[in-house]
């Protein structure tokens, strides 16, 4: 199982790590938390949609 309280059923266990400006960083990060989300969520997000978008031919 993943986390003890099991509310992570679908555990992520692979990281990407990426190099940018630290300003930039700390902009992205600043205008998640005013819109009440994380770096993280919105990164996995747009994952998710480029995937979507560009499907496996």
């Amino acid at each position: 199982m993943g986390k003890k309280d099991g509310k992570n059923a679908s555990r992520k266990d692979a990281q990407l790590v990426l190099r940018l400006d630290k300003n930039e960083r700390d902009a992205f990060v600043e205008k998640c938390k005013a819109l009440d989300t994380s770096a993280a969520r919105e990164i996995r997000r747009f994952i998710r949609e480029f995937m979507k978008a560009h499907p496996d031919d």
